[in-house]
């Protein structure tokens, strides 16, 4: 259902970009239906809204932020280059996770970590020098997301409380609806009161017009709460190797269904990028796996 959910999100968010390029507007929107679909699943006690205190608060509202602005500058990167290309860019992740790790929080990575993520960094070179969709816009705001992206994951882990995941995901999503607000009417304001709103509904009509918003929020939101739901039922391997794949499915998916050209250089580097996060991330949960059981015994 993760996939499955996460390749419509990136099908239909970049499909609204061809006639409506408003990243920040649209991240706006992907936030606010979460919050409403959160809203209403509260009201009627599913599940049940977990009481917040000030405390919670000043530990959620980094993860929020750097969750805002990793969404924000993801969606500036899908309006600018093709789906597949912001992809392997993420692909990146794991490398900026593992120098966040050893330089920020102090803990030594192993040089076997380091070597895994080498084909990551030359594959992702390889698939930009020839990507035909390249923009710096899009190259440097993927670049952003991964490294807002990695601080979230680093003040979750702060945070983790005893609060379940699904209550968590809602507050954070509230708080970061309220962060992308500001810039959006900055940024992207005037544009779309002189001509945005008009030219789109010119082109596909009122009706698909809003049907698209609300439904690429609503698959943003799900995948997103799916992804958070899955991560507290399987072991750290699983999750990583399942993070792999679903970038696997969605390059796949996205190039099926725009029909991308990509270069075979390209196809080469991202299969390259690919592979080295598949490593790092079966070696990286092995050893959190030893660890437990060093912790057990």
């Amino acid at each position: 259902m993760w996939y499955f959910l996460n390749v419509i999100f990136n099908i239909l968010n970049k499909k609204i970009y061809n006639y409506f390029p408003y990243p920040y507007f649209v991240s706006v929107i992907h936030l606010f239906v979460g919050v409403v679909y959160c809203l209403i699943s509260w009201a009627v006690g599913l599940p049940k809204r977990a009481p917040i205190d000030s405390n919670l608060l000043k530990l959620l509202i980094p993860v929020a932020v750097c969750h805002a602005l990793g969404h924000v500058t993801s969606n500036v990167s899908f309006a600018a280059v093709a789906v597949s290309f912001t992809h392997t860019i993420k692909a990146l992740e794991p490398f900026f996770n593992a120098a966040a790790s050893q330089f920020i929080l102090g803990q030594s990575i192993p040089l076997t970590l380091w070597l895994s993520l080498a084909p990551v960094v030359i594959g992702v070179s390889m698939a930009s020098l020839t990507e035909l969709s390249f923009n710096w816009t899009g190259f440097i705001s993927a670049m952003i997301s991964n490294i807002s992206f990695t601080y979230r994951s680093i003040y979750s882990k702060k945070a983790m409380t005893d609060m379940d995941s699904t209550n968590v995901y809602a507050y954070i999503s509230i708080i970061a609806l309220l962060v992308c607000i500001p810039p959006a009417i900055i940024f992207e304001g005037p544009q779309l009161m002189k001509h945005g709103f008009t030219d789109a509904i010119a082109k596909v009509g009122m009706t698909k017009f809003i049907s698209d918003l609300f439904w690429v929020g609503m698959f943003y939101h799900l995948y997103n709460q799916l992804a958070t739901n899955t991560l507290e039922r399987v072991a750290p391997l699983t999750h990583a190797v399942g993070n792999v794949l679903k970038r696997v499915f969605v390059i796949g998916f996205s190039i099926l269904a725009f029909g991308n050209k990509i270069s075979t250089q390209t196809g080469i580097g991202t299969a390259i990028a690919i592979a080295g996060v598949a490593m790092y991330s079966f070696i990286k949960a092995r050893m959190e796996e030893e660890k437990r059981q060093m912790k057990a015994a």
